[in-house]
């Protein structure tokens, strides 16, 4: 069939491992939800929006009843969440945030993938200076939302920042970490079509490099996004 059969299939195979990868993320943020506040939607709202974003990304409803089953019951193991901090190669920093049952795995995992890329992990706290945490909900956009007058109203629940994903057609809106519930609450409230609520690391310091340097980066990101306890990978690369 030839090489591009074959360059489809690859890119197949591709898809599909990422959508594995965004389920099983989906799902150790359902345990984490279900653990911390019940199996309820109704009265998790935690929850409530992580149901919201697999719906976003197409995940079955069977698979998230299933999910949030399996966490209300005693045999499901508790997941902890863990950060680790770092340098790539070149001086990127990159901060990772991962999910696991079994810490020592991970550690081992996550500093044997910056050393074979020539990258340095480093201590708890050590990049606070560059990263901000941010939570970040995404509506659906309608004629009647008018961008302008939603940010001059979300000012007040800690909303920084609301623009228009044109791409997407979406309203993303960017909060301090501590307004995710009042987000949450005023949107809920408001009627609005919840299509994702989740936290972000932004960069508030970025470094300009090389494509070769880049290159040598996105073999350091490419593996720790391969990982299966890692949730998030975030840096300060231009």
């Amino acid at each position: 069939m030839g090489r591009a059969f074959e360059f489809r299939k690859a890119r197949k195979f591709k898809r599909w491992g990422q959508m594995a990868k965004t389920f099983t993320k989906i799902g150790k943020d359902i345990v984490i939800a279900v653990k911390s506040g019940g199996p309820d939607p109704g009265s998790n709202s935690r929850l409530r929006a992580i149901i919201q974003n697999a719906k976003a990304v197409n995940m079955p409803k069977d698979n998230v009843e299933r999910a949030i089953k399996k966490a209300s019951s005693k045999d499901q193991e508790d997941y902890k969440e863990i950060i680790y901090e770092g340098y790539a190669a070149h001086g990127i920093a990159i901060l990772v945030e991962c999910t696991t049952d079994n810490t020592n795995r991970s550690i081992a995992n996550i500093r044997n993938h910056f050393t074979k890329c020539g990258g340095t992990i480093g201590t708890t706290g050590m990049l606070d200076f560059i990263f901000d945490r941010k939570c970040v909900f995404k509506i659906a956009k309608t004629e009647e939302i008018d961008t302008e007058e939603l940010e001059f109203e979300l000012i007040d629940f800690g909303a920084d920042e609301v623009f228009l994903d044109l791409e997407n057609n979406q309203i993303n809106i960017y909060g301090e970490f501590t307004a995710y519930g009042s987000l949450q609450k005023i949107l809920e409230e408001k009627g609005f079509e919840l299509q994702g609520a989740d936290f972000e690391r932004i960069p508030n310091d970025t470094k300009e490099v090389t494509e070769a340097q880049m290159a040598d980066v996105d073999k350091l990101l490419e593996r720790l996004e391969e990982d299966d306890d890692v949730q998030n990978v975030y840096h300060n690369m231009r």
